[in-house]
């Protein structure tokens, strides 16, 4: 497996991932993190996928000639409060699903933990969905993260989203 920066000819396969990740939630009945309509279709999610892309900030981990993993890095989303010193915020972390069970998001966040001390940051952060059954929470928690803040994004028509901020000293 091996990492690079990504450009926007990988903003389909990125896409992909997410697309694959919310059908696999779906069919799980857990439809409150990512909604049940693809990301690909969303001019929203398209847009900012390709802005992470545009902005260096877009990683992908490919293996056999896929990307099975992506993960963007920068400064925080504006859902979340501000940091207090230097850090690099983990912006999307995801896997293909059929790659379950390789550590693939662990070496995308071993590669994050490398970008943020070759940055001089000491600190990362990622925020996750914390609804459903908290499994998401517990993954980062297994990666090294402490839980912060909770939060919640309002949603039109629709409950708040509940959030969950962690963080990880370096």
């Amino acid at each position: 497996m091996t990492i690079r920066r990504a450009g926007r000819d990988d903003v389909p396969a990125v896409l992909g991932l997410l697309d694959g990740a919310t059908e696999w939630l779906v069919a799980r009945g857990q439809t409150e993190q990512w909604g049940t309509s693809p990301h690909s279709t969303s001019p929203r999610r398209v847009a900012q996928i390709t802005g992470f892309a545009d902005d260096g900030e877009l990683w992908v981990s490919e293996a056999e000639g896929r990307v099975v993993g992506a993960l963007a890095v920068g400064a925080a989303m504006e859902y979340v409060p501000a940091a207090t010193e230097p850090e690099l915020y983990v912006r999307l972390l995801v896997t293909e699903r059929a790659s379950a069970g390789q550590n693939i998001g662990g070496e995308l966040l071993d590669h994050a933990r490398k970008l943020a001390l070759d940055a001089g940051a000491r600190v990362m952060r990622v925020d996750c969905f914390a609804g459903g059954d908290g499994a998401l929470v517990r993954y980062y928690e297994a990666q090294g993260f402490t839980r912060d803040v909770e939060f919640a994004v309002p949603r039109v028509n629709e409950p708040d989203w509940p959030g969950q901020v962690l963080v990880q000293r370096l």
